[in-house]
């Protein structure tokens, strides 16, 4: 099976970087956060289903899931029977790298979380996410959204499974991307993330997925020309 063309999948992501870009200068996310809450806050915050089954349920869901990834580097099942050792591997580190990446990013954020704005009965005020270093006054810590990427984290697998099927690399890709929207939307209801939150996590996995296959292509093709035959001829 023919993998995607990198320059194309790179002008992709760039397209898409370029769209978040303008996406936080329209100032939308301000708008869709006062849809979900007011000054008393957003009731939808403590809402038993949005805590206990998008919150909590579909993260330790997610956590299964990787160690399930990881443990089918050696028992594979399923489509993943398909794909080799190393294929296995980079997709179960592909989707742990992408909830690294996310994690770190937010661990350096000023940016606070729509309920802490004072406009929904919280302290800070609304800073750009692309502010660094520029406090809002509240606790921070809320750029990108984590809860998405226990989704968006998967999208990595796309470039893997292109190699053996371009139906199932499809699915997935889909399947993560949906889930994604939904765990998403369903903390910016409850007042935890703005939309930009969730498309830059989607951003972010996607990116790291592509950094990961183009450095595996590379380091293939090196070894591949460098290698010796065994028995090579005078």
């Amino acid at each position: 099976m023919t993998r995607p063309p990198i320059f194309r999948l790179g002008v992709f992501t760039l397209v898409a970087l370029v769209a978040l870009m303008a996406w936080d200068a329209t100032g939308g996310d301000l708008l869709l956060a006062r849809m979900a809450g007011s000054q008393l806050g957003f009731p939808l915050r403590e809402n038993p289903f949005m805590v206990h089954v998008m919150h909590e349920g579909a993260r330790n869901l997610s956590w299964a899931l990787v160690i399930l990834l990881f443990a089918a580097i050696r028992w594979p099942f399923g489509v993943l029977r398909r794909l080799d050792t190393g294929s296995r591997a980079q997709l179960a580190l592909t989707v742990l790298g992408s909830v690294i990446a996310v994690s770190m990013i937010k661990h350096a954020s000023h940016t606070s979380c729509p309920w802490d704005l004072q406009e929904f009965g919280g302290v800070a005020r609304y800073v750009s996410h692309w502010s660094w270093g520029v406090s809002d006054g509240g606790p921070g810590g809320c750029f990108p959204a984590g809860h998405a990427s226990a989704a968006f984290a998967y999208v990595g697998g796309y470039f893997v499974l292109r190699r053996v099927s371009s139906r199932a690399a499809a699915i997935w890709l889909w399947t993560a991307v949906a889930a994604g929207l939904v765990l998403g939307v369903a903390q910016q209801l409850r007042g935890a993330h703005y939309m930009s939150h969730t498309l830059w996590t989607a951003w972010v996995c996607w990116t790291v997925g592509l950094v990961i296959e183009m450095a595996v292509a590379r380091f293939g093709a090196r070894s591949t020309s460098t290698a010796v035959p065994a028995h090579a001829g005078p």
